[in-house]
């Protein structure tokens, strides 16, 4: 395993900067998911990291070496990739053996290699098999074998699940996870879709821009956003955002913090609305409220209400959370101060 570290680091495009003195450390060991929308500069970051892209200006140091100018095969990182780049004439085998007959490794020691990497992911009967005659999944096996048996410091994975249908993605998450703690390796993951960060990440690291927006486990980015950016990206569905009417500032909730009730309630915010859609999800049902021009998602583990029945929405104190007018949390103790619990209470 091995640690990760930017320093100073920027990268252009054409003379337009992506990404402008980075300085970001990535834990030895953990599994590192780089989430955020498309063009944020997550996958920048990883093709900088496996020497493909080199950076601009600034430094990148793995397990505290830099290898700014150490070429990609020499850096001890494997890159899995979102469209597997099998070779489709080869066997599972020839595949997974190719880069270790390229590094000279002998047939003893391949065949060694192959067999315990197959075993561990599942492939043991498929090492005959072309990649045509597999499944999606069983071809990111192989990606992932082939990844393995050159024994990295650092995993690198570029969206590696796109390709998958939703419930094969679900199992090949589950499959990763148990993978990266037999492997016990630094893994980089990235990706767009902030279920898969919150459900396979030790720590997320959520850009946009080109810049950090947060970093922090699932729990922390989720519960403890640092501004509104990450408050609405992370969730789904997303918080719900309103305006408070007074110095720029915006209010926000979670949609299972919020409680619907015919009669009127007491909570700290609380307003008459009319439902008016209902998504029955199985065990939950998400109702869209409207209030005044404004919309607001409550997740219910109760289906006992009707679009275009009138409701109460309310939402108790300790669950709201306030952003100033440039997007950034604010305090409990400043909110308290400006009085803007009260101001919420008149809404």
């Amino acid at each position: 395993m091995a640690s990760i570290e930017f320093k100073n680091v920027t990268k252009k495009f054409d003379k337009q900067p992506v990404i402008d003195s980075l300085n970001l450390t990535i834990e030895a060991g953990k599994f590192t998911v780089l989430v955020g929308p498309s063009g944020c500069g997550k996958t920048t970051l990883l093709r900088m990291i496996a020497g493909i892209d080199p950076q601009t200006s600034g430094s990148v140091l793995i397990d505290g070496k830099d290898v700014t100018d150490l070429a990609a095969g020499k850096r001890k990182v494997a890159m899995v990739f979102q469209n597997y780049a099998l070779y489709p004439t080869m066997s599972v085998r020839q595949n997974i053996e190719f880069g270790l007959k390229n590094n000279k490794v002998s047939k003893a020691e391949r065949v060694k290699l192959i067999e315990s990497i197959s075993s561990l992911v599942g492939l043991s009967e498929y090492l005959d098999r072309k990649p045509s005659a597999l499944s999606g999944g069983q071809r990111q096996r192989v990606a992932l074998a082939r990844a393995m048996v050159k024994k990295p410091a650092v995993f690198l994975m570029d969206e590696p699940l796109s390709n998958l249908d939703a419930k094969l993605r679900v199992q090949m998450r589950t499959e990763l996870i148990e993978l990266h703690k037999k492997l016990g390796t630094t893994f980089v993951y990235v990706t767009h879709d902030q279920v898969e960060a919150m459900s396979m990440a030790d720590k997320i690291i959520l850009m946009n821009k080109g810049e950090i927006q947060q970093e922090a486990s699932p729990k922390e980015i989720y519960h403890e956003p640092n501004n509104l950016f990450t408050a609405q990206f992370m969730g789904l569905p997303p918080m719900n955002v309103g305006e408070l009417g007074l110095d720029g500032v915006k209010f926000g909730f979670r949609p299972e913090s919020a409680n619907l009730t015919i009669e009127p309630n007491t909570k700290h915010l609380s307003f008459r609305g009319k439902i008016v859609t209902r998504e029955m999800l199985g065990s939950e049902t998400l109702y869209q409220v409207k209030y005044k021009e404004r919309s607001f998602m409550v997740k219910a583990f109760e289906d006992n209400l009707s679009v275009d029945q009138e409701v109460y929405l309310g939402v108790d104190k300790y669950k709201l959370y306030f952003f100033d007018s440039n997007g950034q949390r604010m305090e409990a103790e400043d909110v308290i101060s400006r009085d803007y619990f009260d101001v919420l209470r008149r809404y």
